[in-house]
């Protein structure tokens, strides 16, 4: 039995019935912030996106050698006269393409901000339409 009025145990609720929520309270009563402690210091996958313009950069030339869980440079291009908040994609120092234009408003801004991020190959797919080979997640440090 818990010492707090109304809990009944690990997962149920007052009435008895099951609760998918485990209580986050700890031995004492307190909060447990185990999981809030773990989770400082980690990565936090923002926004998956596929990359946009594959075929206008190196991404064709490079594709034999690209592989999931490689690490993609995010630079920002404050000056691209097509897209001012357009954040381009860059694989061991080459360009492979863009985050698309309309997914890349809130990661050129953590930018400008100069957060922490990064971005990883999060899968590919050789006979896929172009733009949708290659599908990248960025991630906030």
């Amino acid at each position: 039995m818990s010492p707090h009025p109304g809990h009944t145990g690990d997962n149920e609720d007052s009435t008895g019935a099951e609760n998918p929520m485990p209580s986050i309270e700890g031995p004492d009563g307190a909060p447990d912030l185990t999981l809030a402690t773990d989770a400082l210091g980690r990565h936090i996958i923002i926004q998956r996106s596929a990359l946009a313009g594959f075929r206008h950069h190196d991404a064709p030339t490079l594709w034999a050698g690209l592989q999931a869980d490689d690490l993609i440079t995010l630079m920002r291009e404050v000056e691209n006269p097509h897209d001012p908040d357009a954040v381009a994609l860059y694989w061991k120092g080459r360009k492979l393409g863009y985050l698309p234009r309309g997914e890349n408003f809130m990661v050129a801004r953590l930018l400008d901000r100069r957060r922490n991020l990064s971005a990883r190959i999060e899968r590919l797919w050789r006979n896929a339409h172009r733009n949708e080979r290659i599908r990248v997640a960025v991630v906030l440090h």
